[in-house]
C-alpha cells in the first residue's frame, strides 16, 4: 500500500544488529527502503546485512559506538558517502548502565547513561536534520521508553534520559516543522530484547510483572517495528512531536515491574 511504501528512501537505523532495531531494519527493507545497519560490533553488522539481502532488500553496514561523538560524526559522513542522503533516521541504541536507587548512582554511570541516550541523540540528528529540511522531507523516529512517563525505584536515571528524549523530539519537531521534517518519539513497555532481559526472564517476576500488560503478553520487537515504520512512512504526514506507547497496555494500567 502506497501510504506504507518506503521505496526510495535511506533509512539510517542506529542499534541495528538486534531487538527492535533489528526488527525495524528488516520491516523498513521489507516496505522497500534501502537501510544502513549501525551498531558497535563489525560481525553483527555484517551478519544483519546478509540476511536483508538474503531476503532481497538493500543494506549496508557500518560500526558506530553512539557513546562516542566521533563514530557519530563518521557514521553519518559514511551513510551519506554510500547512500548519498538520509531520509529516515531512527534512534535506537542506548544503554543502561545501572539499575537502582538515584542516590547511589556514581557520576560516571549517570554521566554515560545522559550523554549516550540523549545527548548524542541531539548531535545525530543535528548532522542528519538539515539536509533533510534542505530536501523538504524527513522523518526521525528517537526510541524512548515508558519508563519516561513515571517514576522508578529501580531505573530512575534511565527513565530520565527517555523523559529527555520525548521533550527533545518535541523540541525538535518545532524548529523543523515548516520544513516538512516530522520528529516523533515511540515509548515501548517491556519487550523482549537482551538489554531488557533482566527484567523479563526471571520465572520468579515473570507472571507478576505480566500481569501490568492488559493484552497479556509481553512486547515483541516486531510489535515496535510496526509502529516506528508507521511514523517514519507517508501514512504518518502528518503526525510530528507524539509520544507514542507501544506498551500492551501498561501505561494504562500502572505497570508493576519498574
Amino acid at each position: 500500500m502506497a501510504l506504507f511504501d518506503l521505496t526510495g528512501k535511506t533509512a539510517l537505523i542506529t542499534g541495528s544488529t538486534r531487538g527492535i532495531g533489528r526488527a525495524t531494519a528488516e520491516m523498513m527493507a521489507e516496505a522497500g527502503a534501502e537501510v544502513i545497519i549501525s551498531s558497535r560490533k563489525v560481525a553483527a553488522c555484517k551478519e544483519t546485512v546478509a540476511s536483508i539481502l538474503t531476503s532481497g532488500g538493500h543494506a549496508h553496514g557500518i560500526p558506530c559506538n553512539v557513546a562516542r561523538m566521533g563514530d557519530i560524526e563518521a557514521l553519518v559522513t559514511q551513510s551519506v558517502k554510500l547512500c548519498t542522503k538520509i531520509d529516515i533516521l531512527i534512534c535506537n541504541a542506548a544503554v543502561n548502565p545501572y539499575m537502582g536507587p538515584l542516590r547511589d548512582i556514581d557520576d560516571e554511570a549517570y554521566d554515560k547513561i545522559l550523554t549516550t541516550n540523549v545527548k548524542n541523540v541531539l548531535k545525530l540528528c543535528n548532522l542528519v536534520i538539515p539536509a533533510m529540511a534542505e530536501r523538504g522531507d524527513g522523518a526521525v523516529v528517537i526510541v524512548s521508553s515508558i519508563a519516561a512517563l513515571k517514576g522508578s525505584k529501580a531505573l530512575g536515571a534511565y527513565a530520565i534520559s527517555k523523559a529527555a528524549d520525548v521533550q527533545l523530539a518535541r523540541n525538535l519537531a518545532l524548529e523543523w516543522g515548516t520544513d516538512n521534517v516530522r520528529i516523533n518519539c515511540v515509548l515501548p513497555g517491556l519487550v523482549k530484547t537482551d538489554m531488557a532481559r533482566a527484567l523479563w526472564d526471571n520465572p520468579e517476576t515473570y507472571e507478576r510483572v505480566l500481569e501490568s500488560y492488559p493484552i497479556g503478553r509481553l512486547g515483541e520487537a516486531e510489535d515496535l517495528a510496526g509502529a516506528i515504520t508507521f511514523l517514519a512512512s507517508p501514512a504518518a504526514s502528518w503526525i510530528t512531536g507524539q509520544a507514542l506507547p507501544v506498551d500492551g497496555g501498561a501505561s494504562i494500567a500502572g505497570g508493576r515491574y519498574s
